[in-house]
């Protein structure tokens, strides 16, 4: 059996060498190392892809959130509502442009944002919604663009871990991160479509607010010393493009492999005592499995994961503090008892490796692992 990783980049790397070391072989040649033509073509195949009118590259999933809500004019005090149960960067963004974070709790099941607290966190100050496809599942979107458009707010969707799932709302199926009025991705290297370094996209069908963001991405220009609106600088690299470029017509077949991966998962998993699958809240598309993440119950998690230490089995905690309770975002606003599930699922959940080159009989190994701890403690 081969080592155990939670990720495994240079087994994907293997079978598209041939065409990243060629790409980067003409960039150097070309030494069109901003915006070349990598980047462009990068572009244009990722909005035919998604079905969108205009992505725009960016330097990170991260700046992408943030660009989205520069580019929505949302001002000091405005408040945006997302999930607790999620990565800092989510609410990092928020705090950063001295915008209100408004934290709530999550889908027990999904542990995507919980559309009832949503309602329930509605002000006159609101402005946006963040949800977030946590894990590479796509949140309950039909909902929470009913909620945007009865109360006039916008939705921006942090698509950094679901890209590639589809979302099959009352009228049409759409991709992840083109439902909401802007979405934001990371091609961070351990993401299902990820670079070999840092790099991001946002993703829009507004023609008015893509012209906006082209502008912030790039210092505010539009033409070159002219600054029209304040921007970044936050551009895609041509190296990174031509990864991309290298796995964007493999997605769905990388997705594929993890969703065939987590079907051997749960196969091993169902029925046994202590250990809750992940649910999916639509059909075999919806989720890509970004992280196969279990509940551990009856307070063995962190007993497994010691034991699974001594294995050298790799796995994450996702994630282990709540935001509300984290020390940058501390605020007397929040409430337990407004986060009972955000709070629980700190401390069950564990996710295992996941990834395109994953192995059966590794699967089988990290699972009889796991099966045998908690039946024998």
């Amino acid at each position: 059996m081969k080592k155990i990783q939670m990720v495994d980049l240079k087994g994907q790397y293997e079978g598209i060498k041939d065409q990243i070391n060629n790409s980067f072989n003409e960039i150097f040649e070309t030494t069109a190392f901003i915006n070349g033509t990598e980047v462009q073509q990068f572009q244009k195949e990722l909005e035919e892809y998604l079905g969108v009118k205009h992505v725009i590259p960016c330097a990170n999933g991260t700046d992408a959130l943030q660009i989205a809500m520069m580019g929505l004019g949302l001002k000091l005090g405005d408040e945006v509502i997302t999930a607790d149960f999620t990565f800092a960067a989510t609410v990092e963004v928020i705090a950063l442009l001295q915008l209100t974070p408004v934290l709530v709790d999550v889908d027990p099941r999904t542990f995507n944002i919980d559309t009832e607290a949503i309602k329930q966190a509605i002000t006159p100050k609101t402005k946006a919604i963040v949800p977030v496809h946590l894990f590479g599942q796509v949140a309950n979107m039909d909902a929470i663009m009913a909620i945007a458009q009865e109360h006039n707010l916008y939705v921006i969707e942090d698509n950094a871990q679901a890209i590639g799932a589809n979302y099959h709302s009352e009228h049409r199926t759409l991709k992840a991160g083109a439902i909401g009025h802007v979405g934001a991705t990371s091609f961070f290297p351990s993401k299902n479509l990820g670079a070999y370094g840092d790099g991001g996209a946002l993703f829009t069908n507004d023609d008015e607010l893509a012209h906006t963001i082209r502008g912030i991405v790039n210092h505010g220009m539009y033409e070159r010393y002219h600054h029209d609106v304040v921007g970044v600088n936050s551009r895609l690299d041509s190296f990174q493009a031509a990864v991309l470029r290298a796995k964007l017509p493999r997605l769905d077949m990388y997705n594929e492999a993890r969703k065939k991966s987590a079907l051997k998962y749960d196969e091993a998993f169902r029925g046994i005592e202590g250990i809750e699958i992940p649910y999916r809240g639509g059909d075999y598309d919806t989720h890509v499995f970004h992280q196969y993440t279990l509940k551990i119950k009856d307070g063995k998690r962190d007993a497994l994961a010691k034991h699974l230490q001594q294995e050298q089995i790799p796995f994450g905690v996702y994630y282990p503090i709540p935001l509300h309770l984290q020390k940058a975002y501390v605020d007397d606003r929040y409430l337990e008892k407004d986060f009972t599930v955000t709070n629980k699922l700190v401390k069950e959940v564990l996710s295992l490796p996941m990834h395109t080159e994953l192995e059966d009989d590794q699967i089988e190994y990290i699972t009889s692992t796991i099966i045998s701890f908690l039946k024998n403690n």
